[in-house]
């Protein structure tokens, strides 16, 4: 490792041409933040910094689609051009990001861009954690105010007094078997088997899949349901044909899986020590990263370009890597094609009218001379 980092160093040290005779190099020049940040990943078997993270909170900025060649192709029924499905999130200081803005925050943040299915699994974890944490500290209290927990109506009660009586939905939901699917089982592309009265139905060599997609242009992600492995080719009444075999609405198929809502990126642990969400660990470390705005002593600014790139979105939701950009050199040119092409006809307007009145003038003189 120390190997690895030290030939670093001399690599860089020998392309900087422009670094001072005695080998100073500043931390806040272009290359002293490239060794930064190249050290920083060595350092510690590839591990990032990330303490700071929890004074941010993350916020949710929108997804895309981008089409790529499908590798693991394996017989010809295959699809040969795959949808890879990315999301885009920004990390905002806690005491500055605000739930009703999209944004999130417009000062001190990092922009970060992940793979969809990551992004929306880590998501799920974080709020089955909110979750258990709400429902145990709920059942805590009631358990206080109705015998120890022995009154079951008074537990009824007190849990829809604190608005929690999600907590017994979803322990009815453990002891049936027919419960509603686990959406976590989903947030990746995974084969469906459709289910009626407890069977499996018989449709012949038909597969279906299911897994989390792009809607609303981006500003949302919904689950459904689709013919491949990869999750492109969405099967046309796939909302119907689960609503006829399941007798229930395919869940998160009008609504978004992920919420608009500020997520802090801290909690606090037994000992009431701060200490960072697996949540926001997750999705940092494999994110590319845009940090140029962001308060950091070195910000990782490798995707900057990328994630520029993809504020531009087509209606299809698809992204094109090549923007659209009007051209002054090209309308400076359709101007004076333009004003040439006027000219031109102007020309050839004067030069017609004034043959026309020579053969005028030349009819007149020969009848003249005749007469």
């Amino acid at each position: 490792m120390m190997f690895r980092l030290f030939s670093f160093f001399l690599l860089a040290a020998a392309a900087a041409p422009t670094a001072t005779a005695t080998g100073d190099i500043k931390a806040k020049s272009t290359l002293g933040r490239t060794i930064l940040q190249h050290a920083r990943s060595l350092e510690g078997q590839n591990e990032i910094n990330m303490d700071f993270v929890t004074d941010y909170s993350l916020k949710f900025q929108g997804c895309h689609h981008v089409s790529q060649w499908n590798g693991d192709v394996d017989d010809e029924d295959d699809v040969r051009i795959k949808t890879k499905r990315l999301v885009r999130f920004r990390l905002c200081p806690t005491s500055s990001c605000q739930n009703d803005r999209s944004a999130g925050c417009t000062t001190k943040f990092g922009d970060y861009v992940v793979d969809l299915n990551t992004f929306v699994a880590a998501y799920l974890d974080n709020v089955a954690e909110e979750k258990e944490d709400m429902c145990y500290d709920t059942a805590t209290e009631c358990a206080q105010s109705c015998n120890n927990g022995d009154d079951e109506d008074c537990m009824t009660q007190c849990y829809a007094d604190f608005g929690m009586s999600m907590c017994l939905e979803a322990d009815d939901d453990e002891n049936n078997d027919d419960a509603a699917i686990d959406v976590n089982d989903y947030a990746e592309c995974a084969q469906y088997e459709f289910q009626n009265n407890g069977r499996r139905l018989e449709d012949g060599d038909v597969e279906y899949y299911m897994g989390p997609y792009c809607a609303d242009q981006g500003g949302e992600i919904h689950l459904g349901i689709f013919t491949d492995d990869t999750c492109t080719t969405f099967l046309s009444n796939g909302e119907a044909l689960f609503y006829t075999n399941m007798g229930y609405e395919l869940p998160y198929s009008d609504t978004s899986i992920i919420s608009n809502r500020c997520l802090t990126c801290s909690t606090q642990d037994e000992d009431g020590e701060y200490e960072m969400k697996e949540l926001c660990q997750d999705v940092y470390q494999v994110s590319g990263k845009c940090e140029t705005k962001m308060n950091v002593e070195y910000p990782n600014e490798s995707a900057c370009t990328y994630i520029e790139g993809i504020k531009i979105i087509r209606e299809d939701g698809v992204i094109r890597t090549s923007s659209v950009k009007k051209s002054k050199a090209a309308a400076v040119c359709i101007g004076v094609f333009l004003t040439v092409a006027v000219l031109l006809a102007g020309y050839v307007y004067y030069l017609r009218t004034k043959l026309g009145r020579a053969k005028i003038n030349l009819s007149a003189a020969s009848q003249a001379t005749l007469s």
